[in-house]
């Protein structure tokens, strides 16, 4: 009886990573960028519950609860300044691109 909750617990694990391999993979490329900006959403969501399980339970200041819910925070904030970084990027490619001034040389009555 004691495994019941672990196998419901790992049953939607395993489908949210099929669910969420066929949704980042039937996305169109023109989504892609939303689609960074909600996941990044995601991770803070996931930042905010490992918080919650950082707080000292029972009196005992390292519980593995505490040390497991530590570690999700490290990890989702890797996630997120990467996402940001990424989605940054992916925006920049959309920015028009600056003219570049002529450079004066002797040939074009510079003093070069």
């Amino acid at each position: 009886m004691s495994s019941t909750p672990f196998v419901a617990i790992f049953t939607v694990f395993v489908l949210a990573i099929f669910v969420g391999y066929y949704v980042v993979w039937g996305v169109t490329p023109a989504l892609h960028t939303p689609l960074m900006a909600v996941t990044n959403a995601l991770s803070s969501i996931v930042i905010v519950g490992a918080m919650l399980q950082t707080v000292h339970i029972d009196g005992s200041m390292f519980t593995p609860t505490s040390l497991l819910g530590a570690f999700a925070v490290f990890l989702a904030s890797i996630n997120i300044f990467g996402g940001f970084a990424v989605t940054e990027r992916m925006l920049a490619m959309f920015k028009p691109k600056a003219k570049k001034a002529p450079v004066a040389t002797s040939e074009n009555g510079g003093d070069a």
